[in-house]
């Protein structure tokens, strides 16, 4: 048995004990609970009796006559009562009244009328006005004959009486009546018990078995300790928190790639379904007799939709690939105001097809440096100067702007459309989420925010979409300055 399988033994072994411990205990005291409960309800009981008796008897002198025709018709009652899974058919209870000497002058059973009680401790108290309760055997040596007696006194409630006790009522119950009821409960805890064993025994295999990958990154540290010539503890303390570091990454990409997939297929197939469908309905038409001009519009609807489609599997593929890097591979020094100089020069033919201005707002201060992917910040602003293209309106204006602060670098995006509706002010980043352009009506792909959103984290930070204070949109891309610059 290998280390690892002797410890997991040892935990079940020690949870399994201690389980033993606890059912043991629990068992031992599930008797005496439900004895108190059930003495409880006797002293209820006999307390009740001991006032019909005293209100039937004004002058003191007890009088019992009415208890034995009540009992008689109770003892004949037949019932079905499911009293938790138990079920009870007839009533057990017992009473008995004895006079101030101890004599029984009422037997609910009629088998001790006549007899001398005065010795039984319950009724010897009672007599002397003090609580009262035995258990006795109707059998001698057989427990499971045990009866529970409970006795309280009977007052005398005339002027004259002065409260003087008269006699005393025992009021009994079987306790096999309610030994059924301490079966069940054992039954449940022990498979209680058992069912808690069971499940920490899976546990512990399933376990067992889905740590076998971290045991094994850690045996591999223990063979590189081992075999190091010579002891650093820094390079020690680091190759372990990388390794375990590796572990958890590990871990965390397994458990979260499936349900990542899953989305990613749910929702790609969610925006493919629009352009296939008027890709079929189309194709399907164009099969029919028609005008040349209907023609050459289906043909250009097929085009444009398939052109959607590539551009839809183009940014996936980009954002997926985006998505799988974990750090920045080459980091060199960008300086922003070049480059967003850059990016605006390119962008500038296509902002005057649309009878835009896009402009550079401000003059940008030398020190405006970030460490990052030159390429990967130049597409993430080329798609935030496109989506504030897209929601510009004719003549209106597009002005990007490099704001330095202490230790970030802002680049602004400002454009003078509608803004962002109320409803879509969480959503923008969504990938697949997109509004409508309000002078072609149509929607984009939706990746382009969230491709902006994987590069700003990428480069530790973060990207922002709100409306402008005087209208339009407001798009920040936030990225940490390079430390000479910051300092």
């Amino acid at each position: 048995m290998t280390k690892r399988n002797r410890i997991f033994a040892g935990i079940l072994v020690a949870y399994a004990l201690g389980v033993a411990f606890l059912m043991y205990r629990q068992l031992a005291d599930i008797d005496p609970r439900y004895r108190e409960s059930a003495e409880e309800s006797l002293v209820e009981t006999a307390q009740l009796l001991a006032a019909l008796i005293e209100h039937a008897s004004p002058d003191g002198v007890l009088r019992v006559e009415a208890l034995e025709p009540v009992f008689r018709t109770v003892y004949a009652r037949r019932f079905k009562a499911d009293i938790y899974g138990v079920e009870k058919t007839r009533v057990e209870l017992r009473a008995t009244v004895v006079d101030r000497w101890g004599k029984v002058v009422f037997d609910s059973r009629a088998a001790e009328l006549g007899a001398d009680h005065s010795r039984w401790h319950d009724v010897y108290l009672a007599l002397r006005g003090e609580y009262g309760a035995r258990t006795t055997t109707d059998i001698d040596g057989d427990p499971r004959t045990s009866v529970m007696y409970v006795a309280v006194p009977i007052h005398d409630l005339s002027p004259a009486g002065g409260a003087a006790i008269v006699g005393a009522v025992s009021v009994g119950k079987p306790v096999q009546s309610f030994g059924q009821f301490i079966e069940a409960a054992r039954k449940k805890t022990l498979l209680v018990g058992a069912t808690s064993v069971v499940a920490v025994l899976l546990l512990v295999i399933i376990l067992s078995i889905w740590l076998v990958r971290p045991f094994g990154v850690l045996a591999d540290y223990v063979r590189y300790v081992r075999d190091e010539r010579s002891f650093s503890l820094p390079r020690l303390g680091r190759r372990a928190v990388g390794a375990i570091g590796a572990a958890y990454d590990e871990m965390r990409d397994a458990l979260a790639g499936r349900n990542y997939v899953a989305d990613y297929v749910q929702t790609l197939t969610h925006e493919v379904k629009g352009p296939l469908s008027a890709i079929r309905g189309a194709a399907e038409l164009l099969q029919e007799p028609m005008a040349e001009a209907d023609r050459v519009r289906f043909i250009a609807n097929i085009a444009r939709e398939t052109q959607r489609i590539q551009e839809l599997v183009d940014r996936m593929l980009e954002l997926t690939a985006l998505e799988s890097r974990k750090s920045l591979d080459k980091a060199t020094p960008v300086v922003l105001g070049a480059m967003v100089a850059e990016v605006v020069t390119s962008a500038a033919p296509s902002a005057q097809a649309r009878g835009l201005s896009l402009v550079v707002a401000g003059e940008p201060s030398a020190t405006a440096t970030v460490v990052g992917d030159a390429f990967l910040l130049q597409r993430a602003l080329a798609n935030l100067i496109d989506n504030a293209l897209d929601f510009s309106p004719p003549g209106g204006e597009v002005s990007v702007e490099v704001v330095v602060r202490l230790r970030i670098c802002d680049i602004v995006v400002r454009d003078a459309g509608p803004g962002i509706p109320d409803y879509a002010e969480n959503k923008v980043f969504e990938k697949f989420y997109s509004l409508a352009r309000p002078t072609t009506a149509k929607k984009s792909t939706g990746l382009g925010l969230s491709f902006v959103k994987e590069i700003a984290e990428l480069h530790r930070g973060r990207v922002t979409l709100k409306n402008g204070p005087r209208g339009g949109a407001v798009a920040t891309l936030s990225l940490p300055r390079a430390p000479t610059a910051a300092a």
